[in-house]
């Protein structure tokens, strides 16, 4: 017979080499624990009213801090499947329909689903980004000028920024002071972090000479901002996120054609 303890360090011994794998491929372990957990939910390993782990046991479970494990936690109350409960814990609970609309990661390589999201994005960000131009104030400014020049910072150091980059993106929502805006970006940040931080990867990787561009981009939107122009924010914001998704099918198409090349070496070249 099988006991409850070697079930739980069955369970445990999963989760840990999850984490390592993850650890070796993704710059964001929150996101991606956030995803297993999810998994596990679905699955049926917690049921709905069945409480979550306490953050200490997850973060042993993961290999990982427990701050890490409270975003990722976080990330399943925005998306409605927990809900924490004072001084008890997190609880598992039934997806409503008000709560069922939700935005799934994608992979680069998805190229119409890709499409399909920054569909959705870019038109929500420009409109964000065009009435940002009219109310931000000093203290707005100050926090979007501060993730322009930790990406910079990201930038000069090799790291690859996509946090600084969503805090940008981030600032500039909250700048609206439009709770409406605020609260319908805070339902995408799954999706659109994922986004960000793919394409950041993905131009860092293989096109890192149009990091500059993308910087530069961002300056663009800062400036307009800056001098509350709405018509040149708003054209900013588009462009960026235009010249995002250009990147994107230019990394897919330069990936296709080394695939196909390394295709004929194997295949001809003796």
């Amino acid at each position: 017979m099988v006991s409850r303890n070697m079930v739980v360090k069955k369970s445990t011994d999963r989760a840990r080499d999850l984490a390592k794998e993850l650890a070796r491929t993704t710059g964001h372990l929150p996101e991606e624990i956030a995803g297993a957990l999810e998994r596990r939910i679905v699955g049926g390993e917690f049921p709905i009213g069945a409480k979550l782990p306490s953050e200490r046991e997850l973060s042993v479970a993961y290999a990982v801090s427990r701050p890490v494990i409270r975003e990722a936690l976080s990330q399943l109350k925005i998306d409605g499947l927990v809900e924490a409960r004072a001084g008890s814990g997190a609880y598992v609970v039934e997806l409503s329909s008000s709560k069922a609309f939700r935005v799934q990661p994608v992979a680069m390589e998805e190229s119409a689903s890709l499409a399909q999201l920054l569909e959705l994005l870019v038109p929500i960000e420009v409109a964000a980004t065009r009435i940002a131009a009219v109310n931000r104030r000093p203290e707005d400014l100050k926090k979007i000028k501060l993730a322009l020049i930790g990406m910079e910072y990201a930038i000069a150091s090799d790291r690859l920024g996509d946090n600084e980059d969503y805090a940008f993106h981030d600032a500039i929502v909250a700048a609206t002071h439009n709770p409406h805006f605020v609260a319908l970006c805070k339902h995408l940040e799954f999706g659109a972090r994922h986004v960000i931080r793919q394409a950041r990867a993905n131009t860092r990787a293989h096109l890192s000479e149009l990091m500059d561009d993308v910087q530069n981009e961002h300056k663009a939107i800062y400036a307009a901002l800056e001098e509350g122009d709405p018509d040149k924010a708003s054209l900013a914001a588009e462009r960026h996120l235009r010249n995002a998704g250009e990147r994107i099918k230019l990394y897919l198409t330069s990936n296709k054609n080394r695939k196909m090349l390394d295709e004929y070496k194997y295949n001809y070249v003796i």
